[in-house]
């Protein structure tokens, strides 16, 4: 049997994964603040997590959010 044990770099590259996924982006940016996490190549990172995106698809992609979310 075979165990594969993720590195601390893509344990955290998943978690920003879900957090864009499932919040607000100015909600992950103050988490990420929050946890000290602004250490890095900025550059890269958004370039992984946005380089495919287009503005027309990530602003369907926050109105759909949007519409989905519960008024408060």
């Amino acid at each position: 049997m075979n165990i594969q044990v993720k590195s601390e770099q893509q344990v955290l590259e998943e978690g920003f994964h879900i957090l864009v996924s499932n919040m607000e982006a100015s909600k992950v940016a103050r988490f990420w603040a929050a946890c000290n996490l602004g250490k890095g190549d900025y550059l890269k990172l958004k370039d992984e997590l946005f380089g495919r995106e287009s503005v027309e698809s990530l602003s369907s992609k926050i109105l759909k959010f949007q519409a989905l979310k519960p008024e408060p």
